[in-house]
């Protein structure tokens, strides 16, 4: 069944690849003029962009990094060192703010609502020094010192899931962003699979927690026994089969960033076009059910980055989890090979109370794949909870933490407020946020 559907979504593509017509293009000197507006200024010229070429566009300084792991992967950072219109002065030490992307996902996620709603311009505009990392694998991050992510025979490239991210890519981005900014310690703010990695970093790099200031949960996503998601819930039934699969077919990434999306994106997903409910309601199935909060205009241009691609094992992983009710590392089939692998026959659960960096749960109570219940049990078991934060709007849902309309007014006004209070006073300080009767808050760790 799961071979036939991957031969259906192939046969697919191909024929939207056929189908393909270059986008309109415009002057760009025309475009520059309406650089202030609050969204994209064009979203098919955003589509076609990449993050340096977006943020240049909207004349944001940025730069381009490359770090390369222990295990050969070559990652590609982002940054955004100071702001457009505010504290703009370049050379300017400022603190350093850590963005980290979800599944299937890049850096674009954090620019691509454009000035004045994506994160990284916001929090540049308010003073810090903005990184973004790109998870091995994505778009962005797509080579190795020595294994080819295309290659016909071997899916060894892509033999990792976000244990790996966690473990190892996490520590060496923001190792190198800390050494290039000349500061000891970042505050870092985690989507979905950002916040997954963050918490296996915790867990299994403890001496990384001290390098937190304080850790920012955007749909907090560690256990998934009561996940909502549709489409986790189907790879689910195949988590243990889905990577032998796939690798018989020849293949281990899942859904990289494509042509055939940028062409879907502005053919079929710009306004007043027929078919755009469809990818409306396609984006609705992944992340949960809120027209208010959607703005259909932007889905070209985001359709042109995301899906940045991923590995396999890293859905086969969120199935295990689901299957499991636990989280746990990855499962590598067998009793003999997890016990190759971690020294016994199950693997083992990643221990949270090692994670002992400041924790804030950004969090809501319609996000099918970070479900009330689930983020409870983490802050329970979490080293170091600070609070909790409920969305106040009960329609919001898992990818509007990204693209909502009103997504700084209900999520990163108060996120830049905490982040601000802890640079100031410490945890002293995050009583007087605006905000906080909103918040469960541990006692003990104030």
């Amino acid at each position: 069944m799961l071979r036939e559907g991957l031969f259906v979504v192939i046969a697919t593509c191909v024929a939207l690849a056929a189908a393909r017509t270059p986008p309109q293009s415009e002057n760009i000197e025309e475009l520059l003029k309406n650089v202030d507006a609050r969204y994209s200024d064009n979203v098919f010229e955003d589509a076609s962009l990449d993050v340096p070429e977006l943020i240049r566009k909207y004349r944001y300084p940025v730069e381009i990094h490359e770090v390369t792991t222990e295990d050969g992967y070559i990652l590609q950072m982002h940054r955004i060192p100071y702001g457009r219109d505010n504290h703009n002065v370049p050379g300017v030490r400022k603190p350093v703010v850590f963005l980290m992307h979800g599944l299937l996902s890049s850096s674009a996620d954090l620019v691509i609502m454009g000035p004045g709603s994506g994160l990284a311009y916001i929090l540049a505009e308010e003073g810090f020094d903005v990184w973004m990392g790109n998870a091995r694998g994505n778009y962005y991050s797509r080579r190795h010192v020595r294994l080819n992510p295309d290659a016909i025979l071997s899916t060894a490239f892509w033999r990792f899931s976000w244990d790996e991210i966690g473990n190892i890519d996490l520590p060496t981005m923001i190792d190198y962003a800390l050494e290039k900014s000349g500061q000891e310690r970042l505050h870092y703010v985690g989507h979905s699979q950002g916040t997954t990695s963050f918490f296996v970093m915790g867990s299994m790099r403890p001496e990384y927690n001290a390098k937190i200031i304080s850790m920012h949960a955007l749909a907090p996503v560690a256990y998934m026994a009561n996940n909502r998601s549709l489409l986790l819930r189907i790879l689910a039934s195949y988590s243990n089969d889905i990577e032998s699969i796939a690798s018989l077919i020849g293949f281990g990434e899942f859904m990289p960033n494509s042509v055939v999306f940028t062409w879907a994106g502005q053919a079929l997903c710009r306004d007043e076009v027929v078919f755009q409910p469809i990818c409306s309601n396609i984006m609705f199935l992944i992340g949960g059910w809120n027209e208010d909060q959607h703005n259909t205009t932007m889905m070209p241009a985001i359709f042109g980055h995301t899906p940045a691609g991923a590995s396999v094992r890293q859905f086969a992983h969120y199935g295990q989890g689901i299957n499991d009710r636990g989280f746990r590392r990855y499962d590598q089939g067998s009793r003999i090979s997890n016990y190759r692998t971690y020294g016994s026959f199950r693997p083992p659960s990643y221990d949270l109370k090692k994670v002992t960096a400041p924790v804030f749960l950004h969090y809501s109570d319609n996000d099918p794949l970070a479900h009330v219940n689930d983020v409870d049990r983490l802050f329970r078991e979490l080293g170091r909870p600070i609070g909790k934060f409920r969305v106040p709007l009960a329609t919001f849902t898992h990818l509007d933490f990204i693209y909502a309309i009103d997504a700084r007014a209900l999520i990163y006004n108060r996120v830049i407020n905490l982040i601000k209070a802890m640079d100031v006073n410490g945890l002293e300080g995050i009583a007087a946020v605006e905000g906080i009767e909103a918040m469960e808050v541990l006692e003990d760790n104030v």
